[in-house]
């Protein structure tokens, strides 16, 4: 199995840490945007991006996915002629026990000791099966619309699956 970028975060073995009424400083996620496009567009394609793994995917991730997806679609079909939409939200908070890495640091860090760590940023929990995007657009426009998503999962660190569903109206 060939290596994957974001490996150390990607997995996960612990429980959910998502409430962040009693965490302080978690940073906010990164993704701007959730919905992009027309969202009345008259779609009769839908194209969606599953998951096959099960794993963790950071918020920096989807809005890398979100920006390439999205000046995809608005380059080559146009922005009135789609409609996308992120349906993944970054809950769990992601922690790290920092470590110096200086001459003279093993006076300044307990190593293991205490070593709960900060929080560093969000990431969204996901499990085969789950879609994490969708586009919405005309049937002429399928090979874009196809293209875009496939852009869009090569910027997430699980394998992923393009679905195409005809929407009847």
């Amino acid at each position: 199995m060939p290596l994957r970028p974001a490996k150390c975060y990607t997995h996960f073995t612990t429980p959910a840490y998502t409430r962040k009424e009693y965490i302080h400083g978690v940073p906010q996620p990164k993704i701007t945007k959730f919905e992009m496009g027309n969202s009345h567009v008259n779609a009769d394609t839908q194209v969606q991006l599953i998951v096959l793994e099960a794993g963790q995917i950071r918020h920096n991730a989807l809005e890398a996915a979100r920006m390439a997806v999205n000046k995809y679609l608005t380059t080559k079909v146009g922005s009135n002629n789609f409609y996308f939409r992120i349906r993944t939200y970054p809950h769990q908070v992601l922690r790290e026990n920092k470590m110096m890495a200086f001459a003279g640091a093993d006076r300044l860090q307990d190593g293991m000791r205490q070593a709960f760590g900060k929080p560093i940023g969000t990431a969204a929990i996901v499990f085969p099966g789950h879609i994490v995007l969708e586009v919405k657009g005309k049937k002429q426009d399928l090979a874009h619309l196809k293209e875009a998503a496939r852009r869009g999962g090569d910027k997430l660190p699980l394998p992923t699956r393009i679905v195409v569903k005809e929407i009847n109206q």
